[in-house]
């Protein structure tokens, strides 16, 4: 009986989760790593506010981590909130968490977006934050994903980041 449990509960952990695993991750820790490419959007962004966002940045994936008490893989947190031993800390969780800290900063050469992959599919939807210079085209943002590595931002460009085909999502903006 003990095998039979550790066996599904195995089975479901394998399972849970809106991260790819054969997906090769950037390890991202520093604000100068974000501030670089974030200055990739705009020649004409102040360095200054370049790399106060980049700080700020991290500083709230790190509140974000201890406010969701994650302590494990991303996978292995899905789980717990899907069999109601946790309460928050899914991908959207983030996502949201950041992107209404930074919209009650003051940022202004920069534009903030809520955006999704695999809509609606239960087990692989993900959702990220993505960062535009001030009315800049999305195609060109940055991807900031808080939840895809535990303990680590994951950043790329929307367009290099293979994982996933990003899909803005202005409707979910308005929280």
């Amino acid at each position: 009986m003990y095998r039979s449990i550790c066996s599904l509960l195995l089975s479901v952990w394998l399972l849970v989760g809106c991260m790819h695993s054969d997906i090769p991750v950037p390890e991202v820790q520093r604000s100068e790593q974000i501030a670089e490419l974030l200055n990739t959007l705009g020649s004409d962004i102040p360095r200054e506010e370049v790399q106060r966002l980049s700080e700020d940045i991290l500083y709230r994936a790190v509140q974000l981590e201890h406010a969701f008490g994650r302590t494990t893989s991303p996978w292995i947190h899905n789980f717990m909130i899907n069999v109601g031993l946790k309460k928050k800390g899914l991908c959207y969780h983030y996502a949201d968490g950041l992107y209404t800290y930074l919209k009650e900063r003051s940022y202004p050469h920069f534009d903030f977006h809520l955006v999704g992959a695999h809509i609606g599919e239960y087990w692989r939807e993900h959702n990220a934050l993505l960062v535009t210079a001030r009315n800049g085209m999305l195609e060109e943002g940055v991807i900031i994903d808080p939840w895809r590595v535990q303990g680590k931002v994951f950043v790329s460009k929307m367009k290099e980041d293979k994982a996933y085909r990003w899909v803005h999502r202005p409707e979910r903006e308005c929280r």
